[in-house]
């Protein structure tokens, strides 16, 4: 793309059926899963890091990440609610008990306008690293 050309003509470059993919090019999002290794690395090397806590409160009393903050993902609109206040600017490091949740937290969020969110697979359960309490 030109470094002068402006969105609009950028986007009447398109056959009107090609400008959602344009629109997905130019706002790319990216949701990965990480292994607990990758996830730990990648979060020291970020200036712009968040971690998120989706699990319930019961989950929560047994122990969180470091620094999390805590949105239950069971809370339905309350957790859309809640999610849609964050810095979309800011990359998020999701986690829940196992991964599952989490991971769905991670495309909701992407459907909200975040860019960056990772998944940390296996979860709190299978984390091994530094756990505080609430």
């Amino acid at each position: 793309m030109n470094p002068k050309c402006n969105t609009s003509d950028f986007f009447s470059s398109f056959s009107q059926g090609n400008v959602k993919l344009a629109r997905l090019l130019i706002h790319k999002t990216t949701m990965a899963d990480l292994s607990q290794h990758d996830w730990t690395t990648q979060l020291a090397a970020d200036d712009n890091a968040v971690i998120l806590d989706v699990r319930t409160p019961e989950e929560v009393a047994l122990g969180i990440i470091p620094n999390a903050i805590v949105i239950d993902i069971y809370k339905g609109q309350g957790f859309i609610n809640e999610v849609e206040v964050l810095d979309k600017s800011k990359t998020y490091y999701v986690y829940c008990k196992m991964g599952g949740r989490s991971a769905q937290a991670c495309s909701v969020m992407n459907k909200l306008g975040f860019k960056n969110t990772y998944n940390l697979i296996g979860g709190f359960t299978e984390w091994k690293g530094e756990v505080a309490s609430i």
